[in-house]
């Protein structure tokens, strides 16, 4: 490919989709963009930390006054059994007008949509300020050394993004359906409980910890958070996992192990959560005598990009395109936008997402062609 012939966003996305980067292997995609992007003027640099792979780009004046940055990973989730898909996952096939692959929509399509954008933008009519390009290797890992090592490179280096747009799969049904103006926090805890190992003939003679564990699941479980605000749906916990470990029938253990996932919205923090978890586990120690250790793990607190210019101009953009404007929604998992929201405003707009992770994850190839026509409106109409 060269920067004066158009970029064709299916063509990148077969060939991103060819390239085996299983987090945390980089598989050859960000050499691919790295080149790509070189060619077509602008500035490119490894940020690599921790094992992991990321790469930053900038065309344009390093901080200008306008500076439209993009964030997307070219990491993938593993593919289970190959021998379950119909089509090689790495192979990147187009069959019927279908892309075929590991990261037909999560997201190296999203990735190849606005690199493709961007790139035709900056060569056929160049800007009044700054694009930058934030692709990471761990958005489907722990996410440590991916976006968190961008910003933090990009902070030592003086570089800067106005507004971003990360590209994400957002659309639950159909193109142009739904954006994303925020995220709800996750956090996750883990209880283990120690009791008194006895026989259960002789319950009096032991400290069951798992009687104590049901009630504190019980509680947890039937604990209604709120009721929602006025982005946000109604905070969730689920019980993933309750475990002893005990192969005995006639054994009361001596432990047991639970663990909790929390989706929450603005009305809390991770902190005012474990707060409240720390409670219900001192409760629990206080009426059973079983003693209650709690570790809590944090993966982003909830956050909100107001509706505004940013959230109004992707909407022109998509509704032109598609017909359809789209919903500002804050639902789903969590994304690297998490850590963007720190920097500078941040939305999410993206394709379809029913195949993500899943066997047989595939994208209809003008599902891809249409993204790209609407990252490249965005930044016609940012820099107008």
């Amino acid at each position: 490919m060269t920067a004066s012939v158009p970029v064709d966003p299916v063509k990148l996305s077969a060939e991103l989709i060819r390239c085996p980067s299983v987090t945390p292997e980089e598989g050859g995609a960000l050499v691919l963009l790295e080149g790509l992007l070189k060619d077509a003027g602008f500035e490119t640099t490894r940020v690599d930390r921790g094992g992991v792979s990321n790469l930053f780009a900038r065309w344009g004046r390093k901080a200008a006054n306008r500076t439209f940055g993009f964030n997307g990973h070219t990491d993938v989730v593993p593919v289970g059994d190959p021998a379950d898909w119909a089509h090689d996952p790495f192979g990147g096939e187009i069959i019927d007008g279908v892309l075929w692959g590991r990261g037909a929509t999560d997201m190296k399509t999203g990735v190849a949509a606005f690199v493709a954008a961007a790139v035709d933008f900056v060569t056929q009519t160049p800007p009044d300020g700054a694009v930058v390009l934030t692709i990471t290797g761990d958005e489907e890992g722990p996410g440590r050394d991916g976006t968190r090592a961008l910003l933090d490179h990009m902070a030592e280096a003086g570089e800067r993004m106005s507004v971003c747009l990360v590209g994400e799969p957002t659309c639950p049904e159909e193109m142009g359906d739904m954006m994303k103006i925020g995220r709800r926090g996750s956090m996750t805890a883990q209880f283990t409980l120690r009791g008194k190992q006895g026989h259960s003939a002789y319950p009096h003679r032991a400290n069951n910890p798992l009687t104590a564990m049901v009630r504190l699941m019980d509680r947890l479980a039937c604990h209604r958070l709120d009721e929602g605000t006025e982005h946000f749906d109604a905070s969730t916990l689920a019980i993933t996992t309750i475990d002893t470990g005990n192969p005995a029938s006639n054994v009361i253990p001596a432990s047991a192990r639970a663990t909790v996932n929390i989706r929450f919205n603005d009305a809390h923090s991770s902190a005012s959560l474990t707060k409240w978890l720390r409670g219900q586990a001192e409760r629990i120690e206080s009426e059973t005598g079983v003693r209650v250790e709690m570790a809590v793990n944090v993966s982003g607190e909830s956050f909100i990009t107001p509706p505004g210019d940013l959230s109004a101009l992707v909407s022109r953009a998509v509704e032109a395109e598609t017909g359809r404007r789209p919903v500002l929604s804050t639902t789903g998992g969590t994304s690297d936008a998490r850590f963007v929201k720190d920097h500078c405003p941040v939305v999410e707009f993206g394709l379809v997402g029913k195949t993500m992770h899943q066997v047989d994850e595939r994208i209809e190839v003008a599902l891809i062609e249409k993204l790209k026509a609407i990252y490249g409106r965005i930044l016609t109409e940012y820099f107008a």
